[in-house]
């Protein structure tokens, strides 16, 4: 039995990937694909949506634009990682489609109430557009089977020394996310760049005659250069970053979680965003005196990279490698 899930993005190189994924694997069935601003503006993010769908030939999803900016603070993209169009600079020819005429909030809405059975809810970019369902449109909440957020870190951050860039991009839709009292997978830096794939393999991707399977071959070779100045990453491989939590949808028994309390910092130059784990094995002073308890999340910590390359070699390239 196929899984419904929807799939919200802020499409960027790792998105890409991830889409492409999600809509060539044979137990995942998405039912739309919601836009938010991220990695780069909203529209490009529809645009650079449209253009991946189209390159694996999944043109029956729709695709909603939604959320042009964070709740609170002003919207900071990730060109430097990205390039200025989100996809690597590639000069990709644009879709002649157009997204569906409703608001993203409003086709996640739509998606989950007609569904006769629970939707799983991939979170690819920062949280706004889901913030905005769940404040807007609680009772949909009800047929999210859970969601999978890539996202955050028990440890070291990326966008900032301690916050990962989707949680730092919206920290206040993080934390209304993470307290929604919904069964919640944090995929986050502590797992995300092990995941990879070396560059001799994204040159022979690059070339296949699929046009799917040679877009992520290109993204993947853009990418192989920097992965001389990520220290996260070996020499010569490109990370598959947030596929990796598409895999975790399809194939959870990759993924090794602890539930954990999780607090999102809203305040601070210096920890704005960051994900508070806690790990402790008891409560301390601070608990014991009558702090709110941070709401539990399921939090990856470890992956088995090799089965997740695999996966995504095979489902998303068709086997070329």
């Amino acid at each position: 039995m196929t899984r419904p899930v929807l799939l919200d993005v802020d499409t960027g190189i790792d998105d890409a990937l991830a889409l492409m994924l999600a809509v060539r694997h044979p137990d995942l069935d998405v039912r739309g694909v919601t836009c938010v601003a991220g990695n780069t503006s909203v529209d490009q993010v529809v645009r650079n949506t449209l253009t991946v769908l189209d390159a694996a030939g999944a043109v029956h999803v729709p695709v909603a634009r939604g959320a042009e900016r964070p709740l609170l603070a002003a919207s900071r993209d990730a060109s430097h990682v990205h390039g200025q169009d989100g996809l690597g600079d590639l000069g990709l020819p644009y879709s002649t489609r157009q997204p569906v005429d409703v608001h993203a909030v409003e086709l996640m809405r739509q998606q989950l109430l007609v569904s006769s059975t629970p939707v799983t809810v991939i979170g690819l970019a920062p949280l706004t557009n889901l913030a905005l369902l769940l404040r807007t449109y609680p009772e949909a909440a009800a047929m999210i089977e859970r969601i999978v957020v890539m996202g955050g870190s028990a440890s070291v951050g990326n966008a900032t020394p301690v916050a990962e860039f989707n949680v730092w991009h919206d920290p206040e839709a993080a934390a209304i996310v993470f307290s929604a009292d919904l069964p919640v997978t944090m995929y986050g830096l502590d797992v995300f760049y092990q995941v990879a794939v070396d560059g001799d393999d994204a040159a022979k991707l690059a070339v296949s005659a699929d046009a799917g399977t040679s877009l992520i071959g290109r993204l993947l070779s853009g990418q192989v250069d920097n992965s001389r100045s990520e220290d996260r990453l070996l020499p010569g491989t490109a990370t598959l970053g947030d596929a990796g939590a598409v895999c975790a949808v399809a194939d959870p028994a990759g993924l090794v979680t602890e539930s954990l309390p999780v607090r999102v910092s809203l305040e601070g130059e210096e920890t704005r965003g960051q994900t508070i784990v806690d790990r402790r094995s008891r409560a301390g002073e601070s608990d014991l005196l009558g702090r709110v308890a941070a709401p539990r999340i399921d939090v990856a910590l470890e992956v088995d990279a090799a089965r997740y390359r695999r996966m995504f070699l095979d489902v998303a390239c068709q086997g070329v490698v």
